[in-house]
């Protein structure tokens, strides 16, 4: 059973999908190497080379995404320097690219799921404990909600961005 379209939203025709916040997200983020480009962020991958190789990508595909990512605020880049060589930068995520590890990490628990056969070849664990992490969809108040208890509406302090 799918979620529950309140009013106005019952009639889905009647909503502007150029504003869904899925779409422009995907938008940014919607490429196989823009997303593994985070994963190694998140990995603590730092250096171009590394983002290139560790991706698989063509050296112009990593410049294009890392250029996408650090405009966008995903990613900052930091100069850095080796004895006797040119200034060089680094890559390191914002706070806006930390926020996205829960989508970037359901992605991994659902191929884990639905992709791999028998045991995950990762497992993301708490540092301090070490139990395994999962990402979940909860209410403000802590309860686990599947989709048959979601309810859909129009945020009423939304408001349309301005045209550039």
């Amino acid at each position: 059973m799918p979620a529950v379209m309140e009013q106005p939203l019952t009639d889905l025709s009647k909503w502007k999908t150029d504003e869904c916040s899925i779409g422009k997200a995907m938008d940014l983020i919607g490429t196989r190497s823009a997303i593994l480009i985070l994963r190694e962020a998140y990995y603590g991958t730092t250096r171009f080379d590394g983002f290139a190789t560790r991706v698989g990508v063509t050296e112009a595909v990593a410049a294009k995404q890392l250029r996408r990512l650090t405009d966008a605020g995903l990613l900052r880049k930091q100069p850095y320097r080796e004895a006797g060589q040119r200034t060089r930068h680094e890559y390191a995520l914002t706070e806006m690219g930390r926020d996205l590890l829960p989508a970037v990490l359901a992605l991994m628990q659902w191929g884990d799921k639905y992709l791999q056969e028998g045991v995950s070849p990762l497992l993301v664990v708490e540092d301090s404990t070490d139990s395994p992490v999962q990402v979940q969809v909860r209410s403000a108040a802590g309860n686990e909600v599947g989709l048959e208890q979601l309810r859909v509406r129009l945020n009423r302090g939304w408001r349309p961005r301005k045209a550039r």
